[in-house]
């Protein structure tokens, strides 16, 4: 198994969501458990020493990864989620996408002074998603902050706004 394996098994649509955009979907990877636990161990192998206790994972596909992340860091699983879906009282930061404009929330219990969190998403495209969730973090007095992502794409710089951090990424297109 290798990284140019698990890049051929993504699938690409192209003017996906909209015309210039092409949409990278990871669906294709993870059906495939060999693949997946590939991925997982690769990114397990580069935290586990780290301390992390919780895991933030971003909607929705950073949940696929985060929750089997945590479990395999023994850490806690907390969700970054889109608008209306949280109950509890939330944090909140608006952001501009690639195509549009979003907002993200996370309970302002989700994290306890002192935790190491690894902030996983699946895709870093221009940084949007991820400095909207570095912002969410920063309520919160924490003793470390990582970032993972399954592929980065460099060509758009998004790893320009993560400057002094900790940041892996599996496939980089």
């Amino acid at each position: 198994m290798n990284i140019e394996t698990i890049n051929a098994s993504l699938r690409r649509i192209k003017d996906y969501p909209k015309e210039g955009i092409e949409f990278i979907d990871i669906t294709t990877m993870i059906s495939h458990p060999d693949y997946f636990n590939f991925v997982l161990d690769l990114v397990v192998d580069y935290y586990k020493d780290k301390g992390i206790t919780k895991v933030v994972g971003v909607e929705s596909r950073g949940f696929i990864f985060g929750g089997a992340l945590a479990s395999r860091l023994g850490a806690g699983f907390v969700p970054i989620r889109k608008p209306g879906k949280l109950p509890a009282e939330t944090y909140s930061v608006s952001y501009d996408l690639e195509y549009g404009q979003d907002a993200i929330f996370i309970h302002k219990d989700a994290l306890q002074d002192g935790d190491v969190v690894l902030l996983h998403d699946d895709l870093l495209a221009t940084g949007g998603t991820t400095k909207a969730s570095l912002e969410l973090l920063d309520n919160f007095d924490l003793n470390g902050i990582f970032v993972s992502f399954i592929i980065e794409l460099e060509g758009l710089h998004g790893r320009d706004v993560l400057s002094g951090l900790d940041v892996m990424s599996v496939i980089k297109n």
